[in-house]
């Protein structure tokens, strides 16, 4: 355990303050917030212009520093740099809490690493401001952010969270909720789902219902703006059940899309089943 002490005489190091920022409502900038970054030496900024635009809505000055996932690695000794000589800095994201969904979180790492006091200053997330007013059980919950893009590897990942009794929080681009809840649905069965979109913001709108029913709700009423998906976590009725009277080949097929190897799927659906497993290997290899 490393407790940081400091001695009169001591050169102290400055202080790494993670900066929460409104994630649509600019009402939602706290009082402390904005204190810190009026009065720390720079600010690492995700996107400088998008920053600035907040910075200038508070009437702060302070210089920015660019600092996002393409700049990371080369930016981090130059920062640390500065923290060791007694400048303070804080670290903001576009929106929310820094360190989720961008690198943050290799800064503060590093800033621990060395000695450097880290501050975090709470205020506006997503997923949790969604999360407790979806209606879905606020805990336990599990916080995934941004799903895999392509759709085989999103049904690995559903394969490999849908026994989890936790309630689950996505990050997803509007365009893909649709094909998102598509690959969802044969995996997790027809679960309470909530999509949650332009959080904080004028059109703020929680579209709650079965999979199946949201579904069907957006094929009539395209998204538009940020969202979230919040599913409920699994409740005992085993998605295993689901399957028993699923023809296996077909199940085995499933699985093969959702990126698993045949001898692994063969495997699942023989156990999900209570099939002889060689005898399904030779009934999907066509072998007598």
């Amino acid at each position: 355990m490393h407790v940081q002490k400091s001695f009169k005489g001591e050169i102290k190091t400055g202080t790494l303050y993670l900066v929460a920022t409104p994630i649509g409502n600019l009402q939602d900038m706290t009082f402390r917030a904005i204190d810190i970054l009026k009065s720390v030496d720079a600010i690492c900024a995700e996107d400088t212009r998008n920053t600035g635009l907040l910075l200038k809505h508070f009437n702060i000055d302070t210089k920015q520093i660019s600092f996002h996932e393409h700049n990371a690695f080369e930016k981090i000794p130059g920062l640390i740099d500065l923290l060791l000589s007694g400048q303070s800095l804080a670290q903001v994201s576009d929106a929310g809490l820094p360190s989720i969904s961008d690198p943050g979180h290799d800064l503060v790492k590093a800033a621990i690493a060395s000695g450097i006091p880290v501050v975090s200053t709470p205020g506006a997330s997503a997923g949790i401001t969604a999360l407790i007013a979806s209606g879905l059980a606020a805990q336990p919950h599990v916080f995934y952010g941004f799903l895999p893009r392509k759709a085989g590897q999103q049904r690995e990942f559903f394969e490999s969270k849908k026994s989890y009794p936790e309630t689950q929080i996505f990050y997803e681009s509007p365009y893909r909720v649709a094909d998102t809840l598509k690959n969802m649905l044969p995996v997790y069965g027809d679960r309470q789902v909530v999509v949650v979109r332009e959080l904080t913001k004028l059109y703020e709108e929680y579209q709650r219902g079965l999979i199946s029913e949201i579904l069907a709700y957006i094929a009539d009423h395209p998204l538009k703006g940020e969202c979230l998906i919040i599913v409920s976590g699994f409740d005992g009725q085993s998605s295993i059940e689901e399957h028993v009277n699923q023809n296996p080949l077909d199940r085995v097929q499933e699985l093969l899309d959702a990126g698993y190897k045949p001898n692994q799927a063969i495997k699942k659906v023989a156990k999900e089943s209570g099939l002889n497993r060689q005898e399904l290997y030779n009934a999907y290899h066509g072998l007598g």
